[in-house]
């Protein structure tokens, strides 16, 4: 069990350490950071230098100038980073070759008088484990959810606090180390993007640094592209319109794969739509990794691979409503928003929704489920039994919800996806699933031969070993 410590005593026991030692840049907020280790004492033993470059012009002359314009973004950390590294290694190396270096980082924008910034923030860290090693980097946003400028002032100096301890007292398991950075802050940040990289981090995968942030509810949403590489919305989302399509992927199909390119397409062709502004996303939500119980990480990561290996960005979520995601993006001028459901799955929800509010909450809770922003795609189904296909036209709706979901029809905010295969429609996830794990042929006709290979390469799914063998 890990001994959970105040800020004070993690930032002390930072500055008795004499085998640490480095410099704190901070942008925005002002030095709340570095703060904290001067207030504890000691502060000798383990500050270089603090800066804050808060003019922008002095900014520039250090750290080069944003293209963009923006100062709170991920390439003006990772500036800072490289600046304050190399200079402190080529004045310092020499004059303390014992020391473990690392630079602090950060460049924050708390709420304002207005209250028309609502708090955000890049905080990183490069440091060393090893004197004579190379060094590694923790890159993180946050979401500041004070509603005071000072109080934000404060959240940032503990987190930074917990980021510098974590990187060398946790270091040798990562997860602790995520969960570590909300020690004294639950309730008053989120934080939404980490990244670990490094030679002494190369066997992490950072795929699982976004699942841990989800599982220990660090955030809501996470997300990482095709490259297995953490990203945040911020960074590349900016007035994009954006295409969502939850589902298992376990594994994937080729009715996911229909799903999603038919999907994708009704999408783009609905008027107002720029395709060249379009994004899209496939969704896991932490619930679809738990229903068989326990969290299992290589399920997950089975998952990702696939996903990943077909060229998506995956968005992890512990939205309790798809809506929830939609209201992320908003923050990042997102709009609109895209939903791809199965006919079964959106049939699944409304009823939901209606059982589950008949105390008179049912135009309310509609009304946060289907958001205006918010457009739902839906791909059709087999009804069971049958060769008869269900879409939102027959689907069976509770009697007491017909007129609510005729007026989402009427506004088009649900709309059938007219252009799909209807050959893949046999294809059930669960059922390919029990083939790969049990050895049964056939199973390969129902994913893509990318997605066939990939599971018989790297024995994904439960995929047996002996089969792997005999096939060969």
């Amino acid at each position: 069990m890990r001994k959970l410590l105040e800020t004070d005593q993690k930032a002390l026991e930072i500055n008795l350490d004499n085998t640490i030692y480095g410099t704190f840049a901070e942008i925005g907020a002002g030095q709340e950071v570095a703060r904290y280790f001067f207030q504890v004492g000691a502060a000798a033993g383990t500050i270089a230098k603090t800066m804050s470059a808060y003019d922008k012009t002095y900014s520039d002359e250090i750290y080069g100038p944003e293209p963009s314009g923006r100062y709170v973004c991920e390439s003006r950390l990772y500036k800072m980073l490289d600046h304050e590294y190399d200079l402190m290694d080529r004045r310092l190396r020499n004059e303390r070759p014992e020391c473990n270096f690392f630079v602090f980082a950060d460049t924050v924008a708390a709420i304002n008088f207005q209250k028309t910034i609502k708090g955000n923030g890049w905080l990183g860290i490069r440091f060393q484990l090893q004197p004579d090693g190379r060094p590694n980097d923790l890159v993180l946003h946050v979401r500041m959810l004070d509603n005071d400028n000072q109080l934000q002032q404060q959240a940032i100096g503990i987190l930074g606090v917990n980021l510098i301890y974590a990187c060398f007292r946790y270091h040798m398991e990562p997860e602790t180390m995520l969960q570590s950075l909300l020690d004294s802050l639950r309730g008053r940040v989120k934080i939404d993007m980490v990244r670990l990289t490094g030679p002494d981090f190369e066997r992490v995968d950072n795929r699982l640094l976004s699942l841990y942030l989800i599982k220990h509810q660090l955030t809501d949403v996470a997300m990482f592209g095709a490259d297995g590489r953490n990203v945040h919305a911020s960074e590349f989302l900016y007035r994009k319109q954006v295409l969502i399509v939850p589902g298992s992927f376990r594994p994937t199909t080729l009715v996911n794969l229909d799903m999603i390119k038919s999907g994708y397409q009704a999408f783009r062709s609905v008027p107002g739509i720029d395709p060249k502004r379009s994004a899209l996303f496939v969704e896991i939500a932490l619930g679809n990794l738990c229903e068989d119980g326990e969290l299992d990480e290589k399920d997950f990561l089975d998952r990702a691979e696939l996903l990943n290996a077909l060229g998506y960005t995956v968005l992890l979520s512990n939205c309790s409503a798809h809506h929830q995601v939609a209201e992320y993006l908003s923050d990042y001028r997102v709009e609109p928003v895209g939903l791809v459901f199965g006919v079964q799955a959106l049939l699944e929800m409304i009823s939901k929704t209606y059982y589950d509010n008949q105390d008179g909450r049912l135009l309310a809770a509609f009304g946060e489920l289907f958001a205006k922003n918010l457009r739902i795609f839906v791909y059709p189904a087999l009804q069971e039994g049958s060769e008869e296909l269900m879409t939102i036209q027959n689907m069976p709706i509770p009697e007491g919800v017909k007129f609510l979901f005729q007026h989402l029809l009427d506004n088009r905010q649900i709309v059938d996806i007219a252009q799909f295969d209807p050959n893949v429609l046999h294809i059930f996830s669960k059922e390919v699933l029990a083939k790969i794990r049990n050895g049964e042929p056939g199973w390969e006709h129902s994913v893509s031969p990318k997605v066939a290979g990939l599971i018989k390469e790297k024995y994904l799914f439960g995929f047996p070993q002996e089969q792997m063998k005999f096939d060969y």
